[in-house]
């Protein structure tokens, strides 16, 4: 380990960033470095744009991937080597504003149906039952599971908060069955590494290739459960407060989102035209 890399670990171990995180951190800068072959403390401005140029025209990578990296090169530079002046330099790209894909109820259930295993299907039960996100399902433990006050306790979520969400009793007959299988002590979905839980990565492949078999022509993530979760609640009249505890948005203004996903809400709003004076269909 460089003495770099090791004081950055340090700085965002200081500053309580979560181990998923600093892991990311510290790969986008190991990038930044070996694409021109030197420690980053030897690079500055001039060569941040041309990695950006690169990750946009060579790699294309999606915003978020972007984003990731630059929120990385921003530590590096700005936390780790006191160069403050550098956050101007190292400027954010703006946010495509895109709505995010949301499933039916019945492409969930086609999708479900199409998994291979009982723990495959179980984890995608758990992602739409509770709106989890993949890393939050993927690090639930057996003790997170609180079959008598029908919970589900999600420790240190996105922002290292804990929150608890509802445990439905569909949800928990499914966990129970897989429980049988896996006999897991500790993790609830684990993973090919012993002691180990199951990865991100693993359920991403395994999602797309449900929704593959299943027929669904929309682009499927394991965060679309989380979309389609949160959308169906506001459909079903869940007051946005509620689902935003649910959900562990710190700001309201980022559950709103949802309402412009919401089918009910949409096709319950009267258009204007219909409020107009004598307002009749024109004949042909």
């Amino acid at each position: 380990m460089t003495n770099l890399r090791r004081l950055m670990q340090e700085e965002l171990l200081r500053r309580n960033y979560s181990a998923m995180t600093t892991e990311c951190y510290l790969r986008n800068v190991a990038s930044f470095a070996n694409y021109f072959d030197k420690s980053p403390h030897l690079l500055g401005a001039e060569e941040v744009k041309q990695f950006q140029l690169h990750l946009i025209e060579d790699k294309k990578v999606a915003w978020a991937t972007f984003n990731q990296t630059m929120a990385a090169l921003r530590f590096l530079y700005v936390k780790t080597l006191n160069m403050p002046f550098m956050a101007e330099r190292i400027p954010y790209p703006k946010r495509p504003k895109l709505l995010p894909t949301v499933l039916s109820p019945e492409e969930v259930t086609r999708l479900l149906e199409a998994t291979v295993s009982l723990s495959q299907r179980a984890l995608l039960m758990t992602l739409y039952g509770a709106g989890l996100r993949v890393s939050e399902a993927c690090h639930l433990r057996i003790a997170d599971i609180d079959n008598h006050r029908m919970l589900i306790h999600v420790q240190q979520g996105k922002g290292r908060k804990d929150r608890d969400v509802m445990l439905s009793p569909v949800l928990l007959d499914t966990l129970r069955q897989h429980w049988k299988i896996n006999r897991s002590k500790h993790w609830l979905f684990p993973g090919n590494i012993e002691d180990k839980p199951i990865t991100t990565k693993a359920v991403f492949n395994f999602v797309r290739k449900a929704a593959a078999k299943a027929g669904i022509q929309k682009t499927v993530s394991p965060h679309t459960l989380r979309h389609s979760f949160a959308t169906h609640l506001l459909e079903a009249g869940t007051d946005l407060h509620t689902i935003q505890l649910l959900l562990g948005h710190a700001d309201i203004s980022t559950t709103t989102h949802y309402l412009h996903l919401s089918q009910r809400h949409i096709r319950n709003t009267a258009s204007p035209l219909d409020a107009l004076s004598g307002s009749k269909p024109l004949k042909p």
